[in-house]
Formats: structure tokens, C-alpha cells, sequence
């Protein structure tokens, strides 16, 4: 084959279960994101499309590295099929000179696509083995039907119950992806077509995003699933909370009514081989404290505390030395962390971070504030300067 192999991933605005999920961040990187993260990681892939009617999710979709295209508003509304978008994607690309052999229709409701499983498929196309590849989880399940309060046995014999070990599976399609030849899909209008096989994935990452818990259980998931992906930390800056993050997030108090806090020599260690390293620090704090100012002189970066909106700060910092915010580490711990989680590229939490705080992080370090966590983050960012990441964002 000559052409290329070209991922698309459709996602409209109008999303009726829940409302904007497309850009709602799962474990700090937004659904849109997440199968063009793995398809950048995967073998043979060329390069990686979103098509959609939206503003705000082509904005996002190219600030994580995706050429857009924009579908018209007949091709985005219920009716519309995903096999439209893919079709649409296909004809905007040929009238660009794009020649396509081989395509990786991804689902954005499908937050952890395995990245082996795909390059499998991805070559099984290229190889010619198969023309068109599904993923889909093993399963030995019993189903059954109901029909006017009676059960009836779908596929098995009610009365017979063989052990698992001496059945064999039966595969469940889970949406994440399909992989097809070009030509064969046009020719059929449908992602299956001719010789047809099946990507296996794992069973405890095949969740879809189609409700509000669902949402919440990929949340919960993230952690785990996205620590099979090796995130390394590639930014062009740091930003940090102080207290809880330098700190262990205690205070004690003298007869005077002064505060004293515990820092990391450790931490400062991080500091200055990030300073070293040409890697702009700014420490970031709601409350105006000496402690905090003293702390920033000393490690020689710069320092914005008394800051009632962290997210308006941190957007005018990153605006004024001209870095874009999704090159942004931000590290934080608590609630008034969330608008800066939010808005920046590499969301960064400390064990023991409130829940929401928690929810809304890329990456948790393993050590704790004010023991190593900055010192962790300035080893994880160096790291990815000299080792090459799994996505490039």
C-alpha cells in the first residue's frame, strides 16, 4: 500500500446523555483527546483527524495535536451516522490530495483504546490478513432474554451449565474501534465488510461514555488505566501551588502568631535542575504570604500569591512569557486548584489531594507535599526530554 493510514474521530457538539462530554476531562485529558493520543502512539498511523460541527471541541482537539475537520450541521444531528462522519472526513482529505489507504475510526466515547491492539489491527489491514478489524472484549457469559415476565436462555442451554474452562468464548463488540481498508468502505457505506476479524482487548477497558456514571466510573478508572501508558511529563513550564505541595500543607504557630512551615531541600534540588534546564517555575498561591515570597526568592523563580482567581493568574503569566497552557504543568492539591487543573495541559496532583482535585489529574506523583513531590515532577519533566514519549502530544 501506498497511501496513508489516516485515524478519524467523530465528535459532534450535541451530545444528549451528557451534555459537552466530548471536552469533559477523564483523568485531566479530554475524551476527544484520548483516541488520538493512542492513535499517535500506535504503529502506522499517519495522522489523526477529529471531524466536528463544534467550536469549542476543534479548538481542543487541536490544541492536542489533531488536524480538524469540521462536518456540516446535516452530518452532526441524531439521524447522522458515524459512517457519515467517516465518509465526510474521507471526501474533505481526497480534496486535499490526501490518498488513504487504510482507515482507524476511533470512538471518543471510548476513553482507554489499548495501543498494542490497535497497531495489530492497524497492520492486519496493511497486510492484507483481513479488511476489516473490530475490537471487542472475550466473553463467557450466560445472556438471556424476557419476554412478558419469562426468562429464555439466548445462546445456551438452560438446563446444561458447563464449566468456563470448557466453553468457548463469545466475543462482545465494544465500540472502541474499528479498522478498515478505504476502498472497501466506501464500496460498502459500512465499517464491515469483506474478511472481518477481532481485536481482543481488555475486558476492564472496554467502558464507554454514554452517561453521567459512566463518566464518573472512567474517572475513577483513569488512574489505572492511563499508568499503563507511561505518561511522561513534556512541558515547556511548571506551575505550583505552595501550601501542600511545598508543604506538607501543616502549619505551627509561635506566641507571636507567626506562621512556620516545613519545605524539602529535596524539592529545591527539583527546582534548580529545572531552572538549570531552561524550564521556566512559577509558584502560584491564594494566599499572600512572606513565607511563600521568601520561599520563591530563595529558590529564584517566579512567585504571584494573594491571588483570589489562580486560573485568571496563571492564563496571564502563561499569555505574558508566550507559552501555551497545554505546555503547562500545573501541580496542586485542594479545591481552589481546579481552575488551573482545568486549564492547563498536564493537570498534576499529590497524594492525598481532595477528591475533586483528584478527579480532575493527569498524573498523581507518588510522593507526598512537602516530601519530594516537587523534586518527583522536576525528574518526571526532565525525564521526557531525554527519553522519547509514548504520544507526542
Amino acid at each position: 500500500m501506498t497511501g496513508e493510514t489516516v485515524a478519524i474521530i467523530p465528535a459532534r457538539g450535541g451530545s444528549k446523555g451528557v451534555p459537552r462530554k466530548n471536552i469533559l476531562r477523564v483523568g485531566g485529558i479530554p475524551p476527544v483527546a484520548r483516541p488520538g493520543r493512542t492513535a499517535r502512539a500506535a504503529d502506522g498511523i499517519d495522522r489523526v483527524i477529529v471531524s466536528t460541527d463544534d467550536d469549542e471541541i476543534a479548538g481542543v482537539a487541536e490544541s492536542w495535536g489533531a488536524e480538524v475537520v469540521r462536518r456540516p450541521a446535516d452530518l452532526a444531528d441524531d439521524a447522522a451516522t458515524s459512517e457519515d462522519a467517516v465518509l465526510h472526513a474521507l471526501e474533505d482529505l481526497a480534496s486535499r490530495g490526501v490518498v488513504v489507504d487504510t482507515v482507524a475510526f476511533l470512538q471518543a466515547t471510548s476513553p482507554f483504546i489499548p495501543v498494542e491492539p490497535l497497531s495489530d489491527a492497524v497492520a492486519r489491514v496493511r497486510s492484507g490478513d483481513a479488511d476489516s478489524v473490530f475490537s471487542a472484549r472475550e466473553s463467557y457469559e450466560f445472556s438471556w432474554a424476557e419476554d412478558d415476565g419469562e426468562a429464555w436462555a439466548v445462546g445456551h442451554d438452560r438446563d446444561h451449565r458447563p464449566r468456563r474452562q470448557d466453553r468457548d468464548p463469545l466475543f462482545v463488540e465494544t465500540g472502541a474501534f474499528y479498522v478498515f481498508r478505504e476502498e472497501g468502505f466506501r464500496a460498502a457505506r459500512h465499517r464491515f465488510f469483506g474478511r472481518t476479524a477481532i481485536a481482543r482487548v481488555p475486558a476492564q477497558l472496554s467502558i464507554e461514555i454514554d452517561t453521567a456514571d459512566e463518566l464518573e466510573a472512567a474517572r475513577v478508572l483513569a488512574p489505572l488505566a492511563d499508568a499503563r501508558q507511561c505518561d511522561r511529563i513534556d512541558v515547556s513550564a511548571v506551575v505550583t501551588d505552595f501550601d501542600g505541595v511545598h508543604t506538607d500543607d501543616t502549619a505551627g504557630v509561635d506566641e507571636y502568631g507567626e506562621e512556620h512551615v516545613r519545605v524539602s531541600r529535596s524539592d529545591g534540588m527539583g527546582v534548580r535542575l529545572l531552572r538549570e534546564a531552561g524550564i521556566p517555575v512559577l509558584i502560584l498561591s491564594t494566599e499572600r504570604n512572606q513565607v511563600v515570597a521568601r520561599r520563591a526568592e530563595k529558590l529564584g523563580v517566579d512567585v504571584l500569591h494573594g491571588q483570589g482567581d489562580k486560573r485568571a493568574a496563571l492564563i496571564a503569566w502563561a499569555r505574558e512569557a508566550s507559552i501555551p497552557l497545554d505546555r503547562i504543568a500545573y501541580v496542586g492539591n485542594d479545591v481552589n486548584d481546579l481552575g488551573c487543573l482545568e486549564a492547563v495541559g498536564w493537570p498534576v496532583v499529590v497524594p492525598g489531594s481532595h477528591p475533586l482535585a483528584a478527579a480532575a489529574a493527569r498524573i498523581v506523583l507518588t510522593r507526598r507535599g512537602g516530601n519530594g513531590a516537587v523534586r518527583e515532577l522536576a525528574e518526571r519533566v526532565l525525564a521526557s526530554r531525554t527519553t522519547p514519549t509514548e504520544g507526542k502530544r
